[in-house]
């Protein structure tokens, strides 16, 4: 596994590099001075040539994105304009917490996935092949605003039954259960999609194994439908829904910007949308790049699972 590691480095090394030219690349596209923009009309030339300086924004293109790079490495991420603070600072709580809805909706997907994937494929009823069909095509199909939507006016308004937004005041840890229902509503909204694609291909990698040999000697051996699928079909069927789930990672990460603005979720998509909104380009800048990292962190740990259930893949190369 180590050997394995080692060889996927360089290549997350690389996305890594090219994703932080494209975000310094894309905001320098973007139209206006952004030292007039923060400092306004008004501004002396000395003020706003002072503020350029802090932006980064003195000197070539090239040597503005060394200067850039070589700060985030030493862990010098600059100060929001906007906002107020150290960005570093802004960083642990808003991580904290989209972290928490993720693993959350991650959890969630998984479990409606799994579930709804061997349920259909033990059972093998054509109304309930019929029922996963349909959930798989409504949830895709639905955006996620219009799903955080329905789900705040039913159970947030309506019948009031779980919070409508925001997070429990005294932190995750304090109350478990006051956590859950504040957690249940955003989580599902960010799980639905993500548990249909997974729900899909899953359904179809296990139909797939099961016209495959060993499970023809299986039935003539006369194991039971439940146990084959559970014991060995859903084994084999691992490694390409994880390579799925990894994938599906990426979309978990871009539909928590939305979701945390629906249900006013203080998380990173919370904190890029207002400093967006603000123009506050120090801290789109350093949001932005460390998006791209947790997506890359994550498919480098999707690959290393691919890995550790089919020994195959950490084998290629050594022959």
């Amino acid at each position: 596994m180590l050997h394995y590691t080692l060889r996927r480095m360089p290549s997350a090394l690389v996305v890594l590099a090219a994703g932080s030219v494209v975000i310094f690349a894309l905001l320098r596209l973007v139209p206006g001075d952004p030292a007039l923009i923060l400092a306004g009309p008004d501004a002396s030339p000395e003020a706003l040539d002072a503020l350029r300086s802090e932006l980064g924004l003195t000197g070539s293109q090239l040597g503005q994105y060394f200067s850039w790079i070589g700060d985030v490495l030493t862990f010098d991420l600059g100060r929001s304009l906007i906002l107020g603070g150290e960005i570093g600072s802004l960083l642990p709580d808003a991580l904290g917490n989209t972290l928490v809805l993720s693993l959350s909706a991650l959890f969630l997907a998984v479990l409606i996935a799994f579930t709804a994937s061997t349920v259909s494929v033990v059972v093998d009823r054509k109304w309930l092949n019929s029922f996963v069909t349909a959930f798989g095509t409504v949830a895709v199909a639905i955006p996620n605003f219009v799903t955080g939507a329905a789900l705040v006016v039913l159970f947030g308004v309506v019948w009031a039954v779980l919070p409508a937004g925001g997070i429990p005041r005294r932190g995750f840890l304090d109350d478990p259960g006051i956590s859950v229902q504040y957690l249940i509503l955003p989580g599902l909204c960010l799980a639905l999609p993500i548990a249909a694609a997974l729900t899909r291909f899953l359904t179809e990698s296990l139909r797939t194994q099961l016209t495959e040999p060993y499970v023809t000697t299986a039935r003539a051996l006369g194991i039971p439908r439940h146990r084959i699928v559970l014991t060995q079909v859903l084994p084999n069927a691992l490694p390409s829904t994880v390579t799925v789930l990894g994938i599906q990672i990426g979309h978990l990460l871009g539909g928590a910007v939305l979701v945390e603005a629906i249900f006013a979720w203080p998380g990173l998509g919370h904190l890029i949308e207002r400093a967006i909104s603000s123009r506050d380009y120090p801290v789109v800048q350093v949001m932005l790049l460390f998006s791209v990292v947790l997506f890359v962190v994550m498919q480098l740990v999707t690959d290393l699972v691919n890995a550790w259930l089919d020994p195959r893949i950490r084998l290629e190369g050594h022959a």
